[in-house]
């Protein structure tokens, strides 16, 4: 078969691929998750379930998928951090700068959809481990960088167990200040009618580095 043949099929492909995702985005936010099925989605999308099926083993994994693929993004600001910064740091700074260029925090990410549309929680853990674990695989490249044996156990436990505390602070500032949490007064975020600048998210996503590193944010 062609090369040019080849290309074309897969534009064709991802142009149905982001008519997919395009049309149950829209769907769960006019009728939300639970009362969406896989044919509203693939009708309007233009194509038939086959086609979806063909795409996405269930609309769960349709969501899990896009999720996933905001990962690559958030690493890479992150690896691309200075390499004087200690991994934490570097993790703090690539999520600041991520809120930076997109104007939202990487909460989807920590989080999941929001429980209101009755999103499995098994994949909300199974997207939390994958974020764990690639934010270890970028830990564990910038000890190794740093003169670290990457395969010695000190190695593998620190950025696996820093990796997972900094994914717990973001987790942690989203359930205390965005959500209420077991802060006193309204949530800082996430609420109708309240917004925060990228700023006031900026600062909170270092007190919360703050708290887990005992220093001054």
């Amino acid at each position: 078969m062609e090369e040019g043949t080849l290309g074309r099929r897969e534009e064709n492909k991802q142009r149905t691929r982001s008519a997919l995702e395009r049309a149950a985005a829209r769907l769960f936010d006019e009728r939300g998750f639970g009362a969406t099925t896989v044919r509203d989605i693939a009708v309007a999308a233009g194509v038939g379930e086959r086609t979806f099926f063909r795409y996405f083993p269930s609309k769960e994994d349709l969501v899990l998928q896009e999720v996933r693929d905001l990962v690559p993004g958030l690493m890479k600001l992150v690896r691309e951090r200075p390499a004087a910064e200690s991994p934490l740091v570097a993790f703090r700074e690539g999520i600041v700068a991520w809120l930076a260029a997109t104007g939202t925090p990487p909460t989807i990410l920590i989080l999941g959809p929001s429980k209101a549309t009755g999103w499995p929680e098994e994949s909300v853990r199974a997207l939390q481990h994958d974020l764990e674990d690639a934010v270890t695989l970028v830990f564990l490249d910038r000890l190794e960088a740093a003169g670290a044996e990457r395969g010695a156990r000190a190695t593998v436990l620190r950025a696996a167990v820093q990796a997972r505390a900094g994914v717990a602070a973001v987790r942690g500032m989203v359930i205390a200040t965005m959500y209420g949490g077991v802060c006193d007064g309204p949530a800082v975020i996430a609420q109708p009618g309240v917004a925060a600048s990228v700023e006031e998210i900026s600062e909170l996503i270092r007190e919360a580095f703050g708290a887990l590193l005992d220093v001054e944010p």
